[in-house]
């Protein structure tokens, strides 16, 4: 096996899946290259990297002459070759990827005229303007000729927040734009209390005594909700939560988050917080 380049950033929810994978598999340390692909300046959206991935997402690792574009085969194919052995995946890591539980999307939706308050004060509308940014350069240079659909693509998605953002668009759009964001919160807390629950053990990870394919994905997607809910990488950090499911958390779901915080591989992904 050839060394392995694995394309990543600090802030990246699903590249944190991979990074949780990596720190369990037991990888050697000098098996893998990583190069930092910076999202928040929107350096996935130079053209170099979009020829490595179309859809300039992260995590994306280049193995063995083949490019892996997403997070279900990079970890996959991480699992595959890796020194450890761990439990395969099942069809619920699809269920952690369903748009209508998207743990990036609350980053920049708002719910409420507060909320969007907040976000323009913060990092969303900077978020939203470096993309912005940095999608206009990229897509005026020569090279980025043969990407055209894609650069148009993303700079109407990306204006037409930060429209928002900038009370750019008339009311009902941005009632529409609140009521997208309560229905994804919905969504992210009937998850929470009652289909993870439903598949968790009473101890230990869905991958038995230690975490395995489907532990990566599901926590790296509650890391990130409770991130946005105002936790920290501690033993009692779910409890955050608690501020969107108005009820304590399902006892499986206490004892997931629990076990996890507890482990190196935790540690070392959320040493400087969430994301």
């Amino acid at each position: 096996m050839s060394k392995l380049t694995f394309y990543t950033f600090g802030l990246s929810v699903w590249a944190a899946a991979a990074e949780l994978a990596i720190a369990e598999l037991g990888y050697p340390e000098n098996a893998i290259e990583t190069k930092v692909v910076n999202l928040v300046e929107g350096a996935n959206f130079s053209p170099e990297f979009v020829k490595i991935n179309p859809h300039a997402t992260l995590p994306t690792l280049v193995a063995d002459g083949k490019t892996y574009t997403n997070t279900k085969d990079v970890i996959s194919y991480l699992i595959a070759h890796a020194p450890k052995k761990v439990t395969k995946g099942t069809a619920f890591i699809d269920k952690v990827h369903e748009d209508k539980i998207d743990p990036n999307a609350p980053l920049l939706l708002a719910r409420n005229e507060d909320e969007l308050k907040e976000h323009k004060a913060g990092f969303a509308l900077l978020f939203l303007q470096n993309r912005q940014n940095s999608l206009e350069k990229y897509s005026v240079l020569p090279e980025a000729a043969a990407l055209k659909e894609f650069y148009d693509g993303k700079k109407a998605f990306n204006g037409g927040i930060l429209a928002i953002y900038k009370g750019e668009v008339p009311e009902d759009a941005k009632q529409q734009f609140f009521k997208q964001a309560s229905a994804l919160w919905q969504n992210i807390v009937s998850f929470i209390l009652e289909e993870l629950p439903a598949v968790l053990p009473e101890s230990g990870f869905l991958g038995g005594e230690t975490p395995g394919e489907d532990d990566f994905h599901v926590e790296a997607w509650l890391a990130r909700v409770t991130f946005l809910a105002g936790g920290k990488p501690e033993k009692d950090g779910y409890k955050a939560l608690e501020k969107e499911t108005k009820q304590p958390l399902p006892a499986k779901v206490v004892a997931y988050w629990t076990a996890w915080a507890e482990r190196a591989s935790f540690k070392k992904v959320y040493e400087n917080g969430l994301h």
